[in-house]
């Protein structure tokens, strides 16, 4: 017999479509009278610079204040809004209050009282999860009485999905976030997301599939106007029909595998009724993965410049071990090396990320990206030339001056104008009216 519901709804109207989820998973019924309660929505990334398309990428304020409404009908009265939004600058508290006010969560405070926390001003405290893993955890979320999560619907290039489970990453502090990423393939990105949801209070999990991403987490992606609305009151449950609904097979996404092992579910489904809508009906392929190849020289990048013809550097494939600080970069550098090429072989380049990687012999020049990946190699006897970029988050001048002395001329004005960036990304969505940006704000 099934244990567990999870409700699958096509979003029609405000208000009345968070409704029919909420009511069919039975969500709050656990909710307790005047509950303190923590709504984690997904702000994955901000710029104040420039507009961005923010579909498919961040929850949406329809969302959040539509389920505010409901909690306020039901008489609860303390609601905190929390999120860790990763900036270039841990320090930088304007990015995070801009997202905040940008998103309308300044009107839901005056409207209906509810606070929202840029967590990485607010305490941090150690929770032991289990086999030797103490992370630390947002106090605001550890001491309410009820969480309500409420992710994208995204596919992701390093753990399949991002759903309600992998969330929670954006409540925990930033040395946390990079112990994540551990070099140790038997403890990696998967082993250790798995578990971020089991030492919390109570979690309904809302999965906001209104607009969905594929090859996400980013900007970057490709955004899908779904009209998805996923939930249960059990958040591995949730995760799993969300998976499903994305195109994956549940016993393929490994964070999922490891947290269904832990609480000793079935990854099948079979312990799972699902409610409103069958997952058949609306399952829609998303792909994660960013295709790489070898090049003519025998090197790796990914397949656009290999298929450009560039030659001469090696940019292997990120690992679970890059975290999101050298992420943020990463695709910026791909980019600039690919407008650098001028037809000319670069003088056999390498460029190393994340904790795991080592160098390959025979390259004439080596460079090693991130405090991590030179503390990794920094004295590997096959590198000829070392060219390393030491910071943690790299920073944008050491990464042109490194990548100019290996010979390979990126821009400079790239970097200068990083947060222009996600610009770019908006021409495919322009004059398309499905693309709404009233989702993200609060009248």
């Amino acid at each position: 017999m099934s244990r567990y519901t999870v409700a699958v709804v096509r979003y029609e109207k405000p208000l009345e479509s968070v409704r029919k989820a909420v009511e069919l998973s039975d969500g709050l019924a656990k909710l307790p009278a005047g509950a303190k309660v923590f709504i984690k929505p997904n702000i994955v990334f901000w710029t104040k610079a420039v507009a961005f398309p923010k579909w498919g990428v961040i929850t949406t304020s329809r969302t959040i204040e539509d389920m505010v409404v409901l909690l306020k009908e039901r008489g609860i009265d303390d609601i905190t809004i929390g999120e860790g939004i990763v900036t270039g600058d841990p320090k930088d508290k304007e990015t995070p209050a801009h997202a905040f006010a940008t998103l309308g969560y300044d009107n839901l405070k005056k409207r209906y009282g509810v606070r929202a926390v840029n967590v990485m001003e607010r305490p941090f405290e150690k929770v032991d999860l289990g086999d030797g893993i103490t992370l630390g955890f947002n106090t605001d979320i550890l001491h309410s009485d009820f969480v309500i999560d409420i992710p994208v619907m995204k596919a992701h290039n390093q753990t399949m999905v991002s759903l309600g489970i992998k969330n929670l990453k954006g409540v925990i502090d930033i040395p946390s976030r990079k112990k994540c990423h551990s070099a140790d393939p038997k403890r990696d990105l998967n082993f250790m997301v798995a578990r971020l949801a089991d030492r919390l209070p109570p979690i309904f999990t809302l999965i906001d599939g209104i607009y969905t991403n594929e090859r996400g987490p980013a900007f970057d992606g490709r955004m899908h106007r779904s009209n998805l609305l996923v939930a249960s009151a059990d958040f591995l449950s949730a995760d799993l029909v969300g998976a499903a609904i994305l195109g994956h097979a549940p016993e393929t996404v490994p964070h999922l595998v490891h947290a269904a092992a832990n609480h000793g579910r079935p990854v099948d489904l079979s312990d799972i009724t699902v409610k409103g809508t069958p997952i058949a009906e609306v399952a829609r392929r998303h792909e994660f993965d960013f295709e790489y190849a070898r090049a003519e020289d025998g090197s790796w990048m990914p397949a656009p410049l290999a298929k450009q013809g560039v030659e001469g550097v090696s940019y292997r494939k990120y690992d679970l071990s890059m975290c999101t600080y050298c992420s943020g970069i990463n695709g910026l550098i791909l980019t600039a090396i690919r407008y650098a090429w001028q037809g000319k072989p670069f003088d056999g380049v390498e460029v190393l990320t994340g904790k795991s990687m080592k160098p390959t012999p025979g390259m004439n020049k080596t460079i090693l990206l991130g405090k991590c990946m030179y503390q990794a190699n920094k004295d590997h006897p096959d590198i000829k030339e070392m060219i390393a970029v030491k910071g943690c988050p790299p920073k944008a001048d050491d990464v042109v001056k490194a990548f100019h002395k290996a010979g390979i001329p990126v821009d400079k004005s790239m970097f200068d104008n990083m947060d222009q960036l996600p610009a770019f990304f908006m021409a495919r969505y322009q004059d398309k009216p499905e693309f709404d940006e009233a989702f993200f704000q609060v009248a």
